[in-house]
Formats: structure tokens, C-alpha cells, sequence
């Protein structure tokens, strides 16, 4: 059994989503929350850029007394698991979990992927299917608005903006007749519900921040790593930009408060 707290990372508000789901599989863990609110998004940035930040948001993470590291982050899970797999905890990214779930949730073999330029550029997911069974079929296609438009606030179903977005991007996915569609960025949930309406009922969506969840609570009862029961539960959230804009919006995809357990930290003093 091991007290410590869980170390959840992303570019901003998106991992949040991850955070959700695992207070509700792991409710009796203490989290910390990186987001890198400050550099957002990764998605648009250079292979080595989202490198180094990734070394440096796991380095805050691992000062922070973690016993495991989740990388709630498509692009981080697509270009940099080498570092998170030399940490010195346990490290999971969405990326595996992901793809185990979409290949065992489609009928036809026909899979859609969506995530920022960086994660489809890297063709980690289709990796990752094929590896799983070579007989599927893989339609990758990058959405880098979402991010945007989920970092501001745009996420009501029935917002005009996200749903036309959505309709452009998702076209050609719709076009090659997936029956699941994986949802590679830890944003995108937040907005499957524009998502889903534009695919149509057939279509199954692969929510990034769960399957991250259920994996890592695998592995942590695999690992004998749960909290013991008793001890209180804690939750930590760190930014690199105002904590002001972010206690709005996470409050907004928790469902409760984080004001008073959020701060701003200066990540660029990690990791170098």
C-alpha cells in the first residue's frame, strides 16, 4: 500500500478529464494536477519542444512526491514515452489503453483517430491498433482547433462555433464509415457530445481520459500501490499561467471547486 499521491500532466485543462474519472475509479487517492496553461497547446509544437516540456512537467511531478505518473496528454503520449518510461515510478500514457479498447469495441475494423498535428503526424495510434490486430483499418485525422476551443470555454453541445469545427474535421472520418472513433487528446471528451451528434449513433467514441483511468487503476492494484484506506483524500492543482483562468473552467469539468488548491509554479526551473 502506498500513501502517495497519483501525478496527472497535460498542456492545460484537458487532462482534467482524466482527473474526473479517476475520482470516480480511484476515489480514495490523492492527485496531482500539472497543467501547463502557460504553453498551451503542445500539439502545434516541434517534435523535440514537446519533448522538453514533457521532461520538465514529469520532473515537477516527481518533486511532488508522486508514486506514479499519468501522461493525460495525446501529444506527450505520442512523442516522449521513452522519458516517462525511465522515471522511477510507474507511467502510463492514453495511447495503449486506448487502442486496446477501440480494437475491442469494433465490429467492422474500421477505426477514426483524432488528435492534435503532433499525435497524428507521430502515427502512434495506428501503431498501436495494428500491433493489436494488423487487420484493421486505420483513418487518422488532426483536429488542432478543439483544443482551443475547449482551453476557452467553448464546450456546450449546442454551440454553433465547436459544431462547425467539428463538421469540417470530421468529414472525412465520417466518410470512411468508422464504427469507433478514438478520441486521442484528453480535450476531446469534453466536447463529445458535439462529437457524437456530427459521427451519428453508430459510431463508438473512446473516451482518452477513461481508458487512462481504468489502466492506471489496473496497474496500481497489480503494483499493491492503492492508498490504504483511512488516510484523507488530497487534491493538488498546479498551472504555469493565472490559477484565475483556470479555476473557472475546471470547475466547469469536475463538477466541484478547486479554488484554494491551485497555484502557479515556474516550470521552467524543472527538468533541465
Amino acid at each position: 500500500m502506498d500513501a502517495r499521491p497519483i501525478g496527472v500532466f497535460d498542456s492545460g485543462l484537458g487532462g482534467l478529464t482524466a482527473v474526473k474519472q479517476l475520482e470516480q475509479v480511484l476515489p480514495g487517492e490523492s492527485i496531482v494536477y500539472f497543467g501547463d496553461t502557460g504553453r498551451v497547446p503542445y500539439g502545434s509544437r516541434g517534435r523535440e519542444l514537446v519533448r522538453r516540456y514533457a521532461r520538465q512537467d514529469m520532473e515537477f511531478l516527481l518533486s511532488q512526491n508522486v508514486k506514479a505518473v499519468l501522461a493525460a496528454c495525446g501529444t506527450v503520449s505520442s512523442v516522449a514515452r521513452d522519458i516517462g518510461e525511465a522515471l522511477p515510478v510507474p507511467y502510463l500514457d492514453v495511447i495503449w489503453p486506448c487502442a486496446q479498447a477501440a480494437a475491442a469495441a469494433t465490429k467492422t475494423g474500421r477505426i477514426g483517430v483524432i488528435g492534435t498535428a503532433a499525435t497524428i503526424h507521430s502515427d502512434s495510434y495506428r501503431s498501436a491498433l495494428l500491433g493489436i490486430n494488423h487487420k484493421l483499418q486505420v483513418f487518422p485525422q488532426a483536429c488542432p482547433l478543439f483544443v482551443s476551443l475547449v482551453e476557452s470555454g467553448f464546450v456546450a453541445p449546442q454551440d454553433e462555433v465547436t459544431r462547425l469545427v467539428a463538421e469540417r474535421y470530421l468529414a472525412p472520418v465520417r466518410a470512411a464509415e468508422v464504427d469507433t472513433l478514438i478520441l486521442g487528446c484528453t480535450h476531446y471528451p469534453i466536447i463529445s457530445a458535439t462529437i457524437g451528434s456530427v459521427m451519428g449513433r453508430g459510431v463508438t467514441l473512446i473516451d482518452s481520459g477513461r481508458e487512462a483511468a481504468l489502466a492506471l487503476a489496473k496497474t496500481l492494484r497489480e503494483r499493491d500501490l492503492l492508498c490504504p484506506e483511512g488516510v484523507p483524500r488530497q487534491a493538488r492543482y498546479y498551472v504555469t499561467d493565472t490559477p484565475e483562468n483556470f479555476l473557472n473552467v475546471a470547475e466547469l469539468f469536475l463538477g466541484h471547486s478547486v479554488e484554494g488548491r491551485t497555484q502557479r509554479i515556474e516550470i521552467e526551473s524543472y527538468g533541465n
